[in-house]
């Protein structure tokens, strides 16, 4: 399904669509608030896309660098072409481990790499132990949002979950008790696994390390009690020097949720004594992407979601009417560079207001990146309804007596043509709009009349 079927089956609740628009809303809220007690914000903008922008341009480099380092500090460092050879490598660990059940933070790179129904074909449990995760995982549902999960939930929607899943008191929608109910079946998971696997948020070429930022300190729990840690990290994820690294956890926390930093930023930059910790580099379409100039910026991302919380789009549609491992603005312009013709509709997704590129804190310029790839899908694409009916607008605007006759009879024409023609299932348009009250007659033929 296209994103304009998805968004219409989410936008039937008409409701719970008009709750997750206004949550969104807060979320962005907080983020202004808090940004604005940095006089600098625009500064620390500026220098990390300047850092990000070099990184990218010496990307071979710094990941020989951090590879070299990182294997000097005891690393098992791993590298893997595309998804199904980053889940092949983790496959391959737990078989060596006689490993049945892992626990997972939150990674988007394995949901890129649909590793949970790859290990769970192969008899393998993954348990995500980041809350929302874990909310969703129940359900059988993909994150609708990257930092955010379960956002399209309520919690009279997790206290159900909870109560069929977790025997909860039914009806008890207090987040605490809900929270502790959680918190008590996931300690049971952390125990009982041998392997842990996470995300990267960074990784430091210079020293070898990366950092994982969460909230909950679940992904922190689940690395010290098992033995083998697996860390998967996008090969963008790369920063040159440990210094860097203040300037983007200062952007992170605040872009995505309003917070000073986040909770937990935690450095692994070796294996503890008698374990093991294992780094899958992964490309996956990354090198694709950076070899398009217009859209090489698009890998500056950091993940922070700030691009979705003031999208108009995604704040009224959902996170599952992209269908994409990443929604919103960001999804839409780094899907189509991994399958055109499955995301074609994402960059039509988008109102190009500009919101999505004023907000971001590594100055991707998102909107422009929706256009240019507009223009990619129309060319790929070839001539279509819409491109014949603009050659014709194009066509009438170029005479200004085609233009005022066309005007007459579209005047007199929508006066009297029932609604059921007006409103016919191609106009998409007028699928949720009604028409304004036409004018009796053209601006230039009142102009003529009434100057002076």
């Amino acid at each position: 399904m296209s994103h304009p079927e998805n968004a219409t089956v989410f936008l039937k609740d008409k409701a719970r669509a008009k709750w997750h628009d206004e949550t969104l809303w807060i979320v962005r809220e907080k983020r202004d608030a808090t940004i604005h007690q940095i006089p600098e914000w625009e500064k620390l903008r500026e220098l990390a896309s300047q850092i990000k922008d070099h990184t990218l341009s010496k990307l071979d480099f710094y990941l020989e660098e951090l590879e070299r380092n990182a294997t000097a500090n005891g690393i098992k460092v791993h590298w893997a072409e595309n998804a199904e050879e980053h889940n092949q490598i983790i496959g391959r660990i737990l078989r060596e481990k006689n490993c049945k059940t892992i626990v997972k933070s939150k990674s988007i790179l394995t949901e890129e790499c649909h590793l949970n129904p790859y290990l769970a074909e192969r008899g393998v449990e993954v348990v995500d132990t980041d809350l929302g995760e874990r909310i969703i995982q129940f359900l059988k549902q993909p994150p609708s949002h990257i930092v955010m999960p379960a956002i399209h939930l309520k919690k009279s929607d997790i206290s159900d979950i909870f109560h069929e899943k977790l025997n909860t008191e039914k009806g008890n929608v207090d987040p605490v008790y809900l929270t502790h109910a959680a918190r008590l079946h996931l300690r049971e998971k952390f125990l009982q696994a041998k392997v842990a696997i996470t995300g990267v948020n960074f990784a430091v070429a210079e020293t070898g390390e990366f950092v994982v930022c969460t909230n909950e300190g679940n992904a922190d729990m689940g690395v010290h009690l098992a033995d083998t840690h697996i860390a998967c990290m996008g090969i963008e994820k790369l920063i040159p020097r440990r210094k860097d690294l203040g300037v983007f956890l200062r952007l992170l926390a605040r872009s995505a949720t309003g917070q000073s930093i986040t909770n937990y930023n935690s450095h692994f930059r070796s294996p503890s004594p008698g374990k093991e910790l294992h780094l899958i580099l992964v490309n996956n379409g990354r090198t694709k992407q950076l070899g398009r100039e217009k859209f090489r910026n698009s890998l500056k991302c950091i993940r922070c979601g700030a691009c979705m919380n003031t999208c108009p789009i995604y704040r009224r549609s959902g996170g599952f009417s992209y269908g994409s491992t990443v929604p919103g603005p960001i999804g839409s312009i780094l899907s189509p560079g991994i399958d055109l013709k499955k995301y074609s509709t994402l960059p039509f997704a988008s109102t190009l207001c500009g919101s999505c590129s004023d907000v971001c804190p590594v100055k991707i310029n998102i909107h422009e990146q929706l256009y240019e790839w507009r223009q990619e899908i129309t060319k790929a694409n070839g001539s279509s309804l819409k491109g014949l009916s603009m050659k014709m607008a194009n066509g009438i605007f170029k005479s200004p007596l085609a233009y005022r006759i066309s005007g007459q009879l579209m005047r007199a024409s929508l006066k009297n043509l029932p609604d059921s023609i007006i409103y016919n299932p191609l106009n998409a348009w007028g699928k949720g709009r009604n028409l304004p009250d036409l004018p009796e007659e053209s601006f230039k033929a009142w102009y003529k009349k009434n100057r002076p």
